[in-house]
């Protein structure tokens, strides 16, 4: 017998595991389709390429702190929903979680 809680949970941790963890998440909640999964789908998606958008800009614009800060925020936000899809709780992501649910609505 299927445990739906636990699915959610490891399709949740798996939105984690860089981009395309996001990706195979997506795909791994499409049928059948878990609340709590597609949660950290968008919170993980939105960290992601957030992180990758940010990357690139300062690929052009190279300064050594702003790599410092962009991965020590990178972590700390990733590490917080890692954390949170772990624990089985439904915390958005500081500063940029809510619009994360907002803007990834073709995730469902």
């Amino acid at each position: 017998m299927k445990n739906p809680q636990k699915e959610a949970r490891i399709t949740a941790i798996v939105a984690y595991l860089t981009i395309v963890g996001a990706l195979i998440a997506i795909t791994m909640n499409s049928e059948p389709k878990y609340a709590f999964a597609r949660f950290h789908c968008r919170q993980a998606f939105g960290l992601h390429l957030g992180f990758l958008g940010f990357a690139l800009f300062l690929s052009v614009w190279f300064n050594q702190y702003a790599w410092y800060g962009l991965y020590v925020c990178y972590f700390a936000l990733w590490l917080y929903g890692f954390l949170s899809a772990i624990n089985n709780k439904m915390n958005p992501v500081p500063v940029l979680g809510e619009y994360f649910q907002k803007w990834f609505t073709f995730i469902s």
